[in-house]
């Protein structure tokens, strides 16, 4: 058989060996602790207790694992995974390197919690130019950057981090295993929200951490047993099977921004208009060469907070949320959360309705 297609591995990703009578997915496991062999003890058994052990979470795992081509642990949100990177690799005197435009919540974190334990944060933003990676332990790329949507070239950062001797994680929220899998272009870590797209009904927490260091994994599933930031069984149900339609709404997503991008960007009352897949957009060169497809986020400004707000008011289709890469369209004025982005500034996650409908909505949103 020849290599399947995202579609059929996304599908059976994880997935158990057929057995007559069983359902295609077991039914999530919920369990604290487990019957123990009463004289060998946990080790006659894989599960002993529910923090480190689940079978539906592992499922899960082998799922994304498959997707992502590296091991996997998954944490009760993308935050949980992202910040247990970050403390399982630096100490106290050792430096690290972030995307100045990326996710706030984890530049905060690093500039409170990551400095007051002796860290030395520095930042750069995901379309550079990069400093010297001299000295740095660590290099954390987010690409396509939340919420600016710029694009990093992961190999190139990767080689030069790697001759300065330093580790290279790559945040993977936005593209999906399924937009481009940074461990076969250079990383050492994938961390990501899987409560985004990878998951996409809006739903569940979920994140995760991928990796093909077996030393380095280890140290993460210690740090996860004894912090105890793992997902509830059934959220981890609920993401494994959301899996399964990953590839077909990530391909309407898409669609979407495709038809809306330049809508936006030739309407007079838009500027800014970011996304990717735009032949005119600063990222389009790197992420058509890097990325198998471009998610379905596009930035834009509507100069105003007001506007924005009328904007939204007057749509019928764009639900106004935060988060993104739901089946539903949505819009996040980013600069209500404290982002350091202009009073207008939206990202609007395209969700999977008819391309049509939604690009009748947004001209009559925005007035034509």
């Amino acid at each position: 058989m020849s290599t399947p297609g995202d579609g059929t591995r996304v599908v059976h990703a994880g997935l158990p060996a057929p057995v007559p009578g069983e359902p295609f997915l077991p039914g999530p496991v919920f369990a604290a602790p487990y019957h123990l062999d009463p004289v060998a003890g946990p080790g006659a058994a894989v599960d002993g207790y529910g923090r480190p052990d689940n079978r539906t979470r592992r499922a899960l795992e082998t799922a994304i694992g498959e997707l992502e081509r590296g091991d996997t642990r998954v944490f009760a949100s993308g935050q949980a995974a992202i910040t247990a990177a970050l403390l399982t690799v630096l100490r106290p005197g050792d430096a690290v390197l972030l995307p100045s435009d990326g996710y706030f919540a984890v530049r905060a974190f690093a500039a409170g919690t990551l400095a007051e334990l002796g860290v030395d944060v520095r930042t750069a933003p995901t379309a550079g130019p990069y400093p010297s990676f001299e000295g740095i332990r660590l290099v954390l790329l987010e690409t396509p950057a939340n919420p600016g949507l710029d694009v990093c070239d992961i190999p190139a950062i990767a080689a030069a981090a790697h001759a300065a001797g330093a580790l290279v994680a790559v945040d993977n929220t936005a593209a999906t295993p399924l937009g481009q899998r940074p461990l076969d272009l250079g990383a050492d870590l994938v961390v990501a929200s899987g409560t985004k797209a990878l998951t996409g009904h809006s739903d569940l927490l979920l994140g995760y951490v991928a990796a093909r260091d077996e030393a380095l994994l280890a140290r993460l599933t210690t740090w996860r047993a004894q912090t105890g930031g793992v997902p509830g069984a059934f959220d981890c149900w609920l993401a494994h099977r959301s899996l399964g339609t990953l590839d077909l709404r990530l391909a309407r997503q898409t669609a979407n921004a495709a038809a809306l991008a330049p809508l936006l960007a030739a309407h007079p009352a838009v500027t800014g208009v970011r996304w990717p897949g735009l032949p005119g957009d600063p990222a389009h060169a790197i992420a058509s060469a890097q990325m198998r497809r471009i998610p379905g986020l596009i930035g834009f400004d509507l100069g105003s907070e007001e506007r924005v707000g009328a904007f939204l008011s007057a749509s019928r289709l764009i639900f106004a949320a935060t988060s993104f890469g739901g089946l539903h369209t949505s819009a996040d004025r980013r600069a209500q959360w404290g982002d350091d982005t202009t009073p207008g500034f939206v990202r609007l996650s395209c969700g999977v309705e008819d391309t049509k409908d939604l690009v009748e909505d947004v001209k009559a949103a925005l007035g034509g």
